[in-house]
């Protein structure tokens, strides 16, 4: 008889007040460790766009090693692909979209998917302040990096433009240029190539939509001159 009392507890099961409690700490876990793995994952994403990064500043190496030190001037390629030059009336003030460079550094590197930053596909989807493809192929592709140093096809070229320069010109014209915006650099180092797209929320014209949005962290992952790449914060972004 104790034995089929003992059989008669153990099967029946859970009481409501059990599975209650059981989906309350699940749900409480839930809340506490999917912030985490969502902040892992960006964190990988971050990782991964260094990488290609690193990638596009080898390429840029190769390339000025096969074109006597001398960085690509391209300013008919701006002017030219899909939408022009800066089709849009707000910010940025003026178009650093870097579709033209997949197409110039396409020899140098393994896969046009280095030109996609990971994160930023999906924050800033088919915003034409940040994507560029190369054609109107629906499957073209595309770049949604920031190249601020070659952002206008003004003729003669601004100080604060690389087309055509070597580095060693391009951190003197800076120099020259001495804009307090961009900082004076004391060398190659300093000078910043290739950046996430990043909307500051200090600036009136942005879009209400994207006011202080930037893919990683309240900052950016930037490529410099010396093709060393790092992530740096920007207080201007939202965390």
């Amino acid at each position: 008889m104790d034995g089929v009392k003992e059989l008669s507890r153990r099967m029946r099961g859970f009481t409501l007040i059990e599975l209650l409690v059981v989906i309350a700490i699940i749900a409480i876990l839930a809340a506490i460790l999917f912030p985490v793995f969502a902040r892992v994952k960006l964190k990988a994403k971050q990782t991964a766009c260094i990488s290609n990064l690193k990638q596009i500043g080898l390429a840029l190496h190769i390339y000025m090693i096969d074109y006597d030190d001398k960085m690509p001037d391209r300013r008919d390629l701006k002017t030219s692909l899909p939408g022009g030059w800066k089709p849009w009336t707000g910010w940025p003030r003026s178009d650093p979209r870097a579709g033209w460079a997949l197409v110039v550094f396409h020899p140098y590197v393994k896969s046009d998917g280095i030109w996609v930053s990971p994160g930023a596909e999906g924050l800033f989807h088919n915003r034409e302040e940040v994507n560029q493809p190369i054609n109107t192929d629906p499957d073209s592709p595309y770049s949604n990096y920031w190249m601020w140093r070659f952002d206008r096809p003004d003729n003669p070229i601004p100080l604060d433009n690389f087309w055509g320069k070597s580095p060693e010109q391009a951190v003197a014209d800076l120099q020259a240029d001495a804009n307090p915006f961009i900082g004076i650099p004391d060398g190659v180092s300093d000078v910043e190539l290739i950046v996430n797209p990043y909307f500051p929320k200090t600036i009136p014209t942005v879009p209400p939509e994207l006011k202080g949005k930037t893919v990683f962290f309240g900052g950016r992952n930037r490529l410099y001159l010396d093709t060393h790449a790092r992530w740096k914060r920007d207080v201007r972004t939202d965390p």
